[in-house]
């Protein structure tokens, strides 16, 4: 849990363009861990503020995550004695009412700051999405940075993937192999992303794939990396091209979704691209 207010939090989440759900006491009746009016937010990755701890907090969360992966967006109210089934010893009860705060658009976070990345930034600011842009050569980055976009210079990388929205869209576009695969092996393990790309070759996929199953990842899970990336039918190695065609095919993917209105299986969603050329 993060000792940060829910209202700070709030904030912060909208910003990032990150859903979650804010759970609130309704009434109390007996002994309680908490007051009328404590409100805790919650994420597919975490929490902020308490509502008491323990089996209570706890369900709360549990129930918080479901309606996220399940894209709910009705308002719930859900009843509770705190004795012998959860686990606690108030003796009271409780009411919890959960308030889904869903956030539209793809979520993106972008790697790598170099020419293509900056070609594609300037397409996915015309787009209905949300971009964290991530660099460690703050440098690379251009002077002005579009709306939607939020600029992040971390000198690891690699960290930020553990802070991805859930369902994220990870393109992976950096100015070093070495990056590209330990981004890739980072965001293959957390799995719950929706699309993940990676610059480059067949060779350089089959070299990764080489390497990433002797740390352990299975066939299935390296099919979701898409490398080479982009829409096979935009040709041609100027940064713009290759922007293009990755534009294009992160539109294929979104529209797939939204036309479909599928339905969530995972936590929410996010997207990565790394690769300062």
């Amino acid at each position: 849990m993060n000792r940060v207010d829910w209202i700070s939090a709030l904030n912060k989440l909208r910003d990032r363009g990150e859903s979650c759900v804010l759970v609130t006491i309704l009434d109390e009746r007996g002994s309680t861990p908490r007051n009328n009016g404590t409100k805790m937010v919650v994420t597919a990755q975490k929490s902020y503020e308490t509502i008491g701890g323990g089996h209570l907090e706890h369900k709360a969360m549990q129930i918080a995550r479901q309606m996220l992966s399940d894209g709910d967006t009705e308002v719930r109210l859900e009843k509770f004695s705190l004795g012998a089934s959860l686990g606690q010893c108030c003796g009271g009860a409780t009411s919890l009412l959960f308030e889904p705060v869903l956030q539209s658009g793809v979520q993106i976070a972008l790697f790598g700051a170099g020419h293509v990345a900056r070609a594609l930034v300037n397409l996915l600011a015309t787009l209905p999405c949300r971009v964290r842009w991530i660099d460690s050569r703050d440098n690379e980055f251009p002077a002005q940075i579009p709306d939607n976009v939020e600029k992040v210079v971390s000198e690891f990388p690699t960290d930020e993937v553990d802070d991805l929205p859930a369902h994220s869209y990870c393109i992976v576009l950096t100015h070093n192999h070495q990056l590209d695969l330990e981004l890739s092996e980072r965001i293959l393990k957390r799995g719950d992303f929706d699309y993940f790309g990676l610059i480059g070759s067949r060779t350089k996929r089959k070299r990764f794939e080489h390497r990433l199953r002797a740390k352990g990842m299975d066939d299935a899970l390296l099919a979701r990396m898409i490398c080479p990336m982009g829409t096979p039918e935009v040709k041609g190695k100027l940064p713009a091209e290759i922007a293009i065609a990755i534009a294009g095919e992160v539109i294929a993917h979104y529209n797939a979704d939204f036309g479909a209105q599928k339905k969530r299986t995972k936590e929410p969603q996010a997207l990565s691209i790394c690769r300062p050329a």
